[in-house]
């Protein structure tokens, strides 16, 4: 009974209130001194409270002396309070982004493996149209399962796969040079956005023995640059695919002359 009593005061009865709408439904009508009796309540409290569900129509009275009172049909009192409770909800859906007009999505960090592999996860169950992700094998296979879900309720997975990397849905384009790129960053990275407006990027595991974290966040901005670094990552290895000995001609080895143009003499990352 007390689970009940709890209920109804997260609805928005106080406890007196709610406490003497159950012991009406246990017997009615009632008049004031039963209730407070069946209620366990003071009998003062128990008239004042009788009168406040009165004023709320919860509770009916007669015009008999004494005075008895009946309560409202359960269903009636549900079905009120889920009005009430969803029309406040749509108001303050509608309302409440326009307190502050320029109003920025937070970019909030995620710390250790498990807990980022969670948020991962999470990002998989929420999205509605769209997966691009980035990834190692070995981390990987924490959320294949949620992401075989995804695909087979409709989401489009587009994948980058690192080391060895086997999937057997959505569309994969495997990044060649895992061990070098893990060796050279110092541990795996991690990358995913759902439906444009949802991201996460970080490192996911170090071999530095370092504290691990990932950036997470809504703002759109910052989804969008994650998911560009992604894409661009997939137009690279696909062209690298179709034309490996004219980019090894223009190039060299490794991309070795693109990376001399483009990146310092003394740029940590030579790998990518």
């Amino acid at each position: 009974m007390n689970d009940i009593i709890e209920s109804l005061k997260e609805i928005g009865l106080n406890g007196y209130e709610a406490k003497v709408y159950v012991a009406l439904l246990k017997k009615y009508p009632a008049t004031g001194y039963e209730i407070s009796k069946l209620a366990d309540i003071p009998q003062s409290r128990a008239y004042d409270t009788l009168k406040a569900l009165e004023n709320s129509q919860i509770v009916m009275s007669s015009n008999s002396k004494p005075v008895t009172y009946t309560p409202i049909r359960p269903k009636e009192l549900t079905k009120r309070y889920k009005r009430k409770i969803t029309s406040t909800l749509d108001f303050l859906e509608k309302k409440l982004p326009n307190v502050k007009e320029d109003y920025t999505e937070p970019i909030l960090a995620v710390s250790g493996s498990s807990e980022i592999r969670e948020k991962v996860i999470e990002i998989i169950k929420n999205a509605k149209k769209e997966i691009y992700l980035e990834v190692w094998s070995q981390d990987f296979k924490y959320i294949e399962n949620e992401l075989l879900d995804g695909y087979n309720r409709g989401l489009d997975i587009k994948i980058v796969g690192y080391d060895n990397f086997e999937c057997m849905f959505g569309t994969v384009f495997k990044h060649s040079g895992a061990r070098e790129i893990e060796h050279s960053l110092g541990g795996r990275m991690i990358f995913i956005t759902a439906d444009n407006n949802e991201g996460l990027f970080g490192k996911i595991e170090s071999k530095k023995h370092e504290h691990i974290t990932s950036i997470w966040t809504k703002n759109e901005d910052i989804v969008f640059l994650i998911k560009e670094f992604i894409v661009h990552d997939m137009y690279l290895i696909d062209i690298e695919e179709h034309f490996p000995e004219q980019l090894r001609y223009f190039y060299g080895k490794g991309w070795k002359k693109l990376k001399d143009k483009v990146l310092s003499f003394d740029a940590q990352y030579k790998i990518h």
